[in-house]
């Protein structure tokens, strides 16, 4: 009887354990489905057009920059690997939501040359705020949206999370911009405008990697 009880609980536990295995081998397969991977080096389609150290510690200079969709490994030849991934939005309601996809485009566009990554990092103080007190921060005081949707379709933008990786990550937040030559003053009243809201008194840390298509 008692062998039969033990085979029961072993035969449970087994179901269990092979279900969890199973469980965190899909949210692994979907998460390098949106993952992204930022190789700064002497190789890649972007050229570095300067990189600046808005706020806090500089990043290394690297002569250009490969965007690689996946995992790459440590032991490839380059100066750094910054990663994140692709998520939906936050702090957005339904109506804002809507109105980004109706104006925004993707990136990749043949006449969008220029580009930029800004990783960033934000301070412990954001991160102890609630998601209630975030989105008043994010969006009723910086109005980030309403301001990102007066740059769209012209700038295309696509936001990596570093966090959903690990809070080991050296940045919180990688933001893709890729826009056309003729849009460059446009893109610099972008930045300065987000630059000065309430929401970038919580960044501890800033690059701004100006990059080329050539």
């Amino acid at each position: 009887m008692g062998d039969e009880k033990d085979a029961r609980f072993l035969a449970h536990h087994s179901s269990h354990l092979t279900h969890h295995i199973s469980y965190h081998k899909l949210t692994m397969t979907a998460t390098a489905s949106r993952l992204f991977t930022f190789v700064g080096g002497d190789s890649g389609p972007w050229r570095v057009r300067k990189m600046v150290a808005v706020v806090g510690e500089a990043l290394a200079p690297v002569e250009r920059v490969d965007i690689v969709a996946g995992l790459v490994s440590q032991s490839i030849r380059a100066t750094w690997l910054l990663r994140g991934v692709t998520s939906n939005e936050r702090y957005v309601t339904r109506e804002e939501k809507q109105s980004l996809l109706a104006k925004q485009q993707g990136l990749g566009r043949a006449e969008s040359t220029l580009a930029a990554l800004i990783p960033i990092r934000k301070n412990s103080a954001w991160w102890a705020l609630s998601q209630d007190e975030r989105r008043r921060v994010f969006e009723d005081s910086s109005h980030h949206v309403a301001t990102g949707l007066r740059y769209l379709p012209a700038i295309a933008r696509r936001l990596h999370h570093c966090r959903d990786l690990s809070e080991g990550e050296p940045f919180d937040f990688l933001t893709l911009f890729e826009y056309a030559p003729i849009d460059a003053d446009a893109f610099e009243n972008l930045v300065g405008e987000l630059r000065a809201t309430e929401e970038w008194q919580y960044v501890d840390r800033e690059i701004d990697i100006r990059l080329e298509r050539r």
